[in-house]
């Protein structure tokens, strides 16, 4: 028999998936989320991700298209819209589109958006510089580097479960 397909196997997989969810949820709970006092952690990575793109790239002017924002942040375009609503909301972005709209509506960065953006980042530098002197550069790049392959692993999984819609997978 494979391993994994028996009681044995599957008492395992079971026990190495709450142990992976339960370490998940504490690092999404109790690890970052306390250095996240103005913005949350998915607006926080919106910023960062309209900002690099602002500096790296002339052909947008600083623009950032919502339909971009959304892929990289593997969100819908309603959830997308949401939250760069309330970034503009607070003064973080600016939102327009081209023409009438057709065409593509896109964020840019405010000043003050800059400003809350590199407090951040200063903080979490202050915090992940100690974290990552006593874990080690090398672990730390070794665990994401684990981390990226678990969830293109991960993403293959979902996109075969959207083909059969089998999500128990049963094995017999």
């Amino acid at each position: 028999m494979e391993r994994g397909t028996g009681t044995a196997g599957r008492e395992e997989i079971l026990k190495l998936t709450n142990e992976f969810t339960y370490r998940k949820y504490l690092m999404n709970k109790e690890q970052v989320k306390d250095f996240f006092k103005k913005i949350t952690v998915p607006e926080y990575i919106a910023l960062h991700h309209i900002a690099s793109g602002s500096e790296i790239s002339d052909i947008y002017s600083g623009r950032t298209y919502l339909k971009e924002l959304s892929e990289k942040m593997q969100i819908s375009i309603h959830q997308t819209s949401k939250m760069v609503g309330a970034l503009r909301d607070k003064g973080l972005l600016v939102w327009s589109h081209d023409g009438n709209g057709s065409e593509g509506t896109y964020v840019t960065i405010t000043e003050n958006g800059c400003k809350l953006l590199g407090e951040q980042e200063e903080a979490l530098k202050k915090y992940y510089e100690k974290v990552i002197q006593r874990f080690g550069k090398e672990n730390l790049i070794q665990l994401l580097q684990l981390m990226k392959q678990l969830e293109t692993v991960m993403s293959s999984e979902r996109e075969e479960w959207g083909e059969t819609d089998d999500i128990h997978g049963t094995d017999e």
